[in-house]
């Protein structure tokens, strides 16, 4: 008889089968200056649409870093950091990438003078494809609003580079409010007459005309495949959950960053297939579902596994979060894909980091109420002071006008020393022993 111990996470099975869309993307990234294409290196917003419609390859910053920290691939990268001056309590996501530059640098110049290093051509972090140029857009942080400054430094200053600048939503006028107000109509105006003269610059860059009907079919399937993958988070308030956070987790990347065409469609059309066979069937996300929780805070990346098992051994569907509901093409009502540009330019400011306190509660209050959660776990990522900002006041607040307790657990997006898993372990215990409690006081007192 064996005494193996089936596993309490049940996975989506498609997002298995949609690995190969990823590796396929940083195979072409990978080989980008050795087919002479045309590299941008770009941090922030999902700006790929434009990019892909220039004929242009892309490397996002913090996906290469979530990406190496995934891996486990990530200790070079910040090693090389660390010796060229970044200290520790840096954004380690840009950390990473600012020393997957340098290796990528260093790399490149060996190359170009016959240099062959074994070591630099197995390093992965080392193996980024120089940029032609480079674009920020970045929302809600000031790190990453000066990141690829930082970057075009480190290259020397030769690189030209294009920022974007979006304005922070404070939403404290009278007519403020999520999509709405008049604060919300200038921002958009401003965001999309920059995307005018991106392009623009993109033009002089490439020496050629930007494709137009590629960005108009481009986003066609992106507004396409956010819908679908909306309807298929919304389907996970059934009870038991048919898939959990981590499995949007593992489609963030395929939302975010990877080419838009019909694969991309075709594979959030599986996950929403597999979620409603999931309902039919009764199949759920993890064994024996008992509790539900909301997850706010960015993807601790090197423990996705580690955490994603130690929720659902408790019997915790953690169903939704700020980082995977509220970014990535979420509003895809906004898009008029015969002219994208002013909702694609809403869209960059619809950053989770983006919005003030009264935003953020309102829709974190929202999705409690919707997929009926019993708490909230807060990752308090060391190095990103944005997302952690308002979060001990969302605590309370949350407390107070829903009686939803939470814990905090500290952690980071790409460097694991950060990682407090004993106290996430205590913590979460304590937290549900709490919600069964008040379960019972509900009972007695409804009977």
């Amino acid at each position: 008889m064996s005494n193996a111990k089936q596993s309490s996470v049940n996975r989506l099975k498609s997002n298995d089968a949609g690995r190969h869309l990823i590796s396929d993307y940083w195979d072409r990234i990978f080989t980008a200056n050795e087919r002479n294409a045309q590299v941008v290196w770009y941090n922030g917003a999902a700006l790929n649409p434009i990019f892909q419609a220039a004929g242009l390859e892309w490397a996002h910053g913090e996906a290469f870093a979530a990406r190496l920290s995934a891996q486990r691939l990530e200790k070079s990268a910040q090693l090389a950091a660390q010796e060229f001056g970044y200290v520790g309590e840096l954004c380690s996501y840009a950390r990473t990438h600012l020393g997957a530059a340098l290796l990528a640098k260093q790399a490149r110049e060996k190359f170009d003078k016959g240099i062959v290093d074994n070591a630099d051509r197995d390093d992965l972090a080392a193996r980024l494809p120089m940029p032609n140029f480079i674009v920020n857009c970045y929302a809600g942080c000031s790190t990453g609003q000066q990141w690829d400054d930082f970057t075009h430094r480190l290259l020397g200053k030769d690189i030209p580079i294009f920022n974007v600048s979006l304005p922070f939503l404070w939403g404290n006028r009278a007519d403020a409010g999520y999509l709405k107000g008049k604060e919300w109509e200038e921002a958009s105006d401003y965001v999309a007459d920059q995307l005018y003269k991106l392009i623009d610059f993109i033009e002089v860059q490439t020496g050629r005309p930007f494709d137009w009907e590629a960005l108009r079919e481009g986003m066609t399937h992106i507004k396409q495949a956010a819908e679908i993958r909306r309807e298929a988070m919304a389907m996970c308030a059934n009870m038991p959950a048919p898939a959990t956070f981590w499995d949007w987790i593992a489609s963030v990347a395929h939302i975010n960053f990877l080419p838009a065409g019909p694969e991309l469609v075709d594979y959030f059309s599986k996950i929403h297939e597999e979620v409603a066979q999931r309902i039919a069937s009764g199949e759920s996300a993890i064994k024996d579902e008992k509790y539900r929780l909301y997850f706010d805070g960015i993807m601790n990346w090197n423990k996705l596994g580690t955490l994603a098992k130690l929720f659902a051994e408790r019997k915790v569907a953690v169903v939704a979060g700020r980082y995977t509901h509220k970014p990535f093409w979420q509003e895809p009502q906004l898009i008029d894909t015969d002219d994208p540009i002013r909702g694609m330019a809403q869209h960059y400011l619809l950053c989770p980091t983006n919005h003030g306190f009264q935003t953020i509660k309102d829709f974190t209050k929202n999705d409690c109420e919707f997929y009926g959660l019993d708490g909230i776990v807060f990752h308090s990522t060391r190095t990103c002071r944005a997302f952690t900002g308002p979060q001990q006041m969302l605590a309370r607040a949350m407390k107070k006008e829903m009686g939803i307790p939470s814990i905090f657990f500290e952690g980071d997006v790409a460097d694991e020393s950060f990682y407090k898993g004993e106290l996430l372990e205590s913590r979460l215990e304590a937290m549900l022993e709490a919600i069964d409690v008040r379960r019972s006081r509900n009972f007695i007192a409804s009977n």
